[in-house]
């Protein structure tokens, strides 16, 4: 009951798939914590004020 070559494989895949997910982490987008914590507070707000929006348009239905 011998695997073979079976867990190199295993091994060889799962390295080559850890490599991509980290290569994938590293890309911030060329921002620095700031700003991609500006970035990411405006794109909440944005939602917030389409939010409000969306229920006043609701509420002036009813």
């Amino acid at each position: 009951m011998t695997r073979g070559n079976q867990r190199d494989l295993a091994r060889a895949k799962n390295m080559k798939k850890q490599q991509e997910l980290n290569k994938s982490k590293q890309s911030t987008d060329g921002l620095t914590l700031t700003q991609r914590k500006e970035r990411d507070a405006q794109v909440m707000r944005d939602k917030q004020i389409k939010k409000e929006m969306e229920k006043e348009k609701s509420k002036n239905k009813s």
